[in-house]
């Protein structure tokens, strides 16, 4: 018995050694390399730019939620409906080579929700419950600290939202967060909507670095899946309601807030 553990710990010491040479290892028995190893030496690497997404990660939605939900009669129990209807037609559009500003999906799917729950609702009504607000939403507590904090450690932030780019400069500004960006990205100028793997190749080629070396903040499983299947990083903002997509591998850092989330990102520097 003490020689088969001997050689269990000397295989898992080898293929430790070749994980972190980038070379694949099999399993051994029933446990993969992935759960037997100590943590890997790329998350004690600092990634050269941070990617945050803009809507629910950093701004806070609730003007617009509300907005949303009286034009749904208030029914809020139709709000996660809205915003999953927006996102599928979202990608709908991408998979059918068309692209579309992300705002008018969002009130297409409005009148949609409205339509499948017998509420009335016009085109120009459905635009002005989701472009009026979302103009003028405001960061969460502690974005401007975390974000300034992580600037005076010495990385690159870098905003990257479906939003599109006047729609961000518009938010930014409103929201006081324009100067603490080195870049901002919007998915308007490659014409697909996150989170196809497209959209994160081409943001890490705009930067000038590889994947590998690309970090998403994001308050969207789905974002934080899409990223890290296209071989970048992630970190999660558990913002309320938010959920990481089971199927989906686990992000290096997950924490409830946008401070906490810096404060790894710093130690790693």
């Amino acid at each position: 018995m003490d020689t088969m553990k001997n050689e269990r710990r000397e295989f898992i010491n080898k293929t430790a050694m070749l994980g972190l040479a980038g070379v694949a290892v099999p399993a051994f028995g029933n446990t993969a390399f992935a759960e037997a190893s100590p943590k890997s030496q790329l998350a004690e690497v600092p990634p050269k730019v941070l990617f945050f997404d803009v809507n629910e990660t950093l701004l806070d939605l609730t003007t617009m939620k509300k907005s949303v939900g009286k034009a749904l009669g208030d029914r809020d129990e139709l709000l996660p409906l809205w915003f999953t209807t927006m996102l599928q037609y979202s990608l709908v559009t991408t998979v059918g080579r068309q692209y579309t500003d992300f705002g008018l999906i969002g009130a297409a799917a409005l009148q949609m929700v409205a339509a499948n729950n017998g509420i009335s609702i016009s085109e120009a009504d459905a635009k002005e419950a989701i472009l009026g607000p979302i103009r003028s939403l405001p960061a969460h507590p502690e974005v401007k600290e975390a974000l300034t904090q992580l600037k005076k450690a010495g990385y690159k932030l870098v905003s990257f939202t479906n939003s599109s780019n006047k729609g961000v400069e518009t938010q930014f500004t409103n929201a006081g967060l324009l100067d603490y960006f080195d870049e901002r990205l919007s998915v308007e100028d490659i014409g697909k909507f996150k989170p196809h793997s497209d959209t994160y190749d081409w943001a890490a080629r705009k930067m000038g670095v590889k994947p590998s070396e690309c970090l998403l903040v994001a308050a969207h499983g789905w974002d934080i899946a899409g990223a890290i299947w296209a071989g970048w990083r992630g970190a999660f903002v558990s913002r309320p309601g938010a959920q990481l997509y089971p199927l989906a591998p686990k992000p290096e850092i997950a924490e409830s807030d946008l401070t906490l989330v810096a404060k790894k990102l710093i130690a790693l520097r």
